[in-house]
């Protein structure tokens, strides 16, 4: 393979990316959510994983208890109490817990959330500074941690409240969580990744540079294994195995899973036939598509939709 090598690694840093890797299975945001999603980490725990691109959404998550480990693209984050963490949508991220107990709360805000009435909000959040990977993380005093707190509760009752104006206060909630974390200015230090997950990294871009499905004249060129491999300068058995270990998961599952993700967003998200559907996805036919997705989800493409639309996802 041209100019491609197998890593010569240290024996420290052997043992470390060999015996010290946790997993992180590789999760994609639901296809259907919510543009407004708010959660307490009492009700709902935090759990180990590597989000990749195209959430779509913003992410806010703020910890008053316990510790973990984020990495935003290649930087790295050790956080605890009282700080706050900002996650642009096109950053793939991961969050390893190291703690027993966690406490805070997390949002997601979808740019479409906003609407035309609040677009200075949106603004905001296009411009502030800690959406970028390296400032991402702010270390909060008592004080700013306890009223950010307070932010997120309101937001919290409000978004499963029945106020017709639940929405306008949810949005003056987020600017004054922005300020605020703003008004503390202490950016969290930061670390390089690992090399071994700067491999799971730059794959997982490389996976969703192949998924830039705009119109339905798009066509996805899904890559081998080999492939990305030559991409990435190493030899395919080597990177196999690097995925394998951080994601439990081989190359092969990665590139079908994501190839699943975006029929099951192009059947929800639009109003494309399946044979559309199945040409911008590189299948052969039509019922080399049907095969396949009923093969992965034991449901054919036309019953995956309607059953969404009977559920008022569509």
């Amino acid at each position: 393979m041209k100019n491609s090598k197998i890593p010569r690694l240290t024996l420290e840093t052997f043992a470390e990316d060999s015996y010290q890797v946790p997993l992180l299975p590789v999760e994609h945001f639901p296809v259907d959510s919510q543009y407004f999603v708010i959660q307490n980490r009492d009700n709902y725990p935090v759990k180990d994983y590597i989000s990749p691109h195209r959430r779509k959404f913003y992410k806010i998550f703020h910890m008053t208890r316990g510790t973990g480990i984020l990495t935003i693209g290649l930087h790295r984050y050790e956080m605890g109490p009282d700080e706050i963490a900002f996650l642009h949508p096109d950053e793939i991220m991961s969050w390893q817990t190291t703690s027993k107990e966690t406490g805070g709360h997390f949002c997601l805000i979808h740019p479409n959330y906003f609407g035309r009435e609040a677009d200075h909000v949106l603004h905001l959040f296009k411009q502030y500074p800690s959406f970028q990977t390296d400032k991402a993380v702010i270390q909060l005093t008592q004080t700013q941690s306890a009223i950010i707190n307070g932010c997120f509760e309101v937001m919290y009752r409000e978004d499963r409240g029945e106020s017709e104006d639940k929405k306008q206060a949810i949005l003056l909630q987020l600017q004054m969580l922005l300020l605020e974390s703003q008004r503390a200015g202490k950016n969290r230090a930061r670390m390089a990744a690992h090399e071994g997950y700067g491999y799971v990294y730059r794959f997982l871009s490389l996976l969703e540079l192949s998924f830039r499905v705009q119109e339905r004249d798009s066509f996805v060129k899904i890559k081998t294994a080999a492939e990305f491999a030559d991409q990435l300068q190493v030899h395919p058995n080597y990177l196999n195995s690097l995925i394998r270990k951080h994601t439990g998961k081989t190359l092969r599952d990665h590139i079908q899973d994501r190839l699943l993700h975006e029929a099951k967003s192009l059947l929800v998200q639009t109003d494309w036939g399946i044979n559309e559907i199945s040409d911008v996805l590189g299948f052969s036919s039509h019922a080399a598509f049907t095969s396949f997705f009923n093969k992965m989800t034991n449901s054919s493409p036309s019953v995956f939709r309607k059953t969404a639309k009977d559920a008022g996802r569509i």
